[in-house]
């Protein structure tokens, strides 16, 4: 599908639907009736089935959710202090489910989730902490003689209800795909589109473009109109007929020096009028959600953004997993270990575990331990294998190895060729999250943007095994392991390794 734009012999005529350019001057800018009509179109329609409708049904499931909960807690609170005999078990129960209500909403909870939050179990579990903490303080200002071990066991359901409600708005979240159309010069467009079309992980999909001036497009998207270089007064108009021609419900602005601040100000009146919500796109990127904290000042938006989380609570905690962890899945793990290690023994020459340098953190070198899954003397053979090389950086990978042996290509396939790093987890050279520890001589043809993947401790998973491992081409390796340098936290750890096992099962890209 490529985009649709006019000859040159019609650069001149109307603009509109017809998708192109014409110079704004005083006497062919739209007046009167044509102007109210070329407003009042896009939105009429949009109030029946665009985002005013969709709000519309996003407020009363929002309804239906924020019930559910009330009802979630409050029925079984009160027929547990029905049933021990409590005072005014109504009231009490009223009361809690009040307040967790309240709770639920002061923390975000009925707002959309960021990709940075925790999941829904952490989220539901603390709100629910924080609950007992709001009734005790309530109990002692009150002097309520409510029994504190049946209230606790009261307000249990809280959590059930509190996780289903959260599973039910997730699964709507997903479900809802938000069809966009993208505004901005050329350059920025382009880029837009091609970053939103590479990820399937969000629910952003571009449906077409308003470009703004008359360089053309090289990405494949409709184009159903421009704004010209120069404010117009029909910038408005020509965004909200576009988004009206392809059902688009979001208008995502990229600004640049021909769509300026004033310039952005008057577009965002005139989408938010006509009922199109308005995202910016900014210019950071590879940034969680949940490190950017808005703020204004002198009429002025400011986005703060946390720095990476280096030490405090949650590296302590990291480490704590990370040794914790590695002792049990080796206790755990033991007999298996001894399985595959005998395995590898009787399947070639050899000994079972294969030692090698590598680069942790901060590029301090250490030796990790794998399970063998090539011939011994494979590093002799690399060198005439070179030109086979399938990854477009400085690792090597090649689909169909000839110096992987029988079992060496089910220990990669299942990754379990990986479990002897346990023991390097347990001497803290790396982490059970974190991105792959590379080889010295990749390390040497790093630039000092692959340099920073060594800010953290390397890890036995982490989003590059997740999201596809040697399918991955080098720079896409590299931004999911930036990403993750800059944006981890324990419970994105504890997601990766819950994602883990559905990608060692999966067995995609391991070779």
């Amino acid at each position: 599908m490529g985009h649709v734009e006019l000859p040159d012999s019609d650069r001149s005529g109307p603009v509109g639907l017809a998708g192109a350019p014409r110079p704004r001057t005083a006497s062919n800018r739209p007046r009167g009736k044509e102007l109210d009509d070329a407003w009042r179109a896009p939105a009429g329609q949009r109030e029946r089935s665009g985002p005013a409708a969709a709000r519309s049904r996003s407020g009363r499931r929002l309804q239906v959710v924020i019930g559910a909960e009330l009802l979630g807690l409050g029925i079984p609170a009160w027929l547990v202090l029905w049933a021990g005999g409590e005072p005014r078990p109504g009231v009490a129960a009223a009361v809690a489910a009040l307040a967790w209500s309240g709770v639920r909403a002061a923390r975000g909870r009925y707002t959309g989730r960021s990709p940075g939050d925790p999941p829904g179990v952490l989220t539901t579990a603390g709100d629910w902490l924080l609950l007992i903490g709001v009734l005790a303080v309530l109990r002692t200002m009150t002097g309520d003689a409510v029994d504190p071990a049946t209230a606790v066991v009261a307000l249990l359901p809280g959590l059930p209800a509190g996780l289903a409600a959260w599973g039910v708005r997730r699964l709507r979240r997903h479900r809802t795909v938000r069809r966009v159309l993208v505004v901005g010069e050329a350059s920025r467009v382009e880029r837009a589109v091609r970053l939103l079309g590479s990820r399937a992980d969000h629910p952003y999909r571009v449906v077409a473009a308003v470009p703004v001036g008359t360089a053309p497009l090289e990405c494949e998207v409709q184009v159903p109109g421009r704004l010209a270089p120069a404010p117009a007064d029909d910038d408005a108009s020509t965004v909200l007929g576009g988004a009206f021609a392809h059902d688009a419900d979001l208008a995502l602005v990229v600004p640049g020096p021909q769509l300026s601040e004033e310039r952005l100000r008057r577009l965002s009146w005139g989408l938010h009028d006509g009922g199109l919500p308005l995202s910016v796109l900014s210019e950071l990127s590879g940034i969680a959600a949940g490190r950017i904290r808005p703020a204004a000042a002198a009429g002025l938006t400011l986005l703060h953004v946390a720095p990476p989380v280096r030490r405090g609570p949650q590296m302590i905690l990291k480490a704590v997993v990370d040794r914790i962890g590695a002792a049990l899945g080796l206790l755990v793990l033991a007999p298996l270990l001894l399985l595959i290690g005998a395995a590898v023994r009787l399947g070639s020459d050899g000994p079972a575990l294969h030692r090698q340098i590598r680069h942790g953190q901060h590029s301090r070198p250490f030796t990790m331990w794998k399970f063998r899954t090539m011939v011994v003397d494979a590093e002799s053979h690399k060198q005439q294998l070179i030109t086979a090389n399938e990854n477009d950086g400085p690792m090597f990978k090649m689909r169909r190895d000839p110096r992987v042996t029988g079992i060496g290509r089910l220990l990669r396939r299942t990754s379990l060729d990986e479990l002897p790093q346990l023991l390097n987890v347990l001497r803290g050279d790396m982490s059970l999250v974190g991105p792959r520890p590379p080889l010295p001589e990749e390390v040497s043809r790093y630039d000092e943007r692959e340099l920073r993947r060594l800010a953290v401790k390397p890890g036995l998973t982490g989003l590059w095994q997740v999201s596809g491992r040697s399918d991955l081409s080098w720079q896409e390796t590299v931004s999911l392991d930036l990403w993750y340098v800059d944006n981890w936290s324990v419970a994105t750890d504890m997601g990766l390794m819950a994602r883990t096992l559905r990608a060692v099962t999966d067995g995609r890209g391991a070779y």
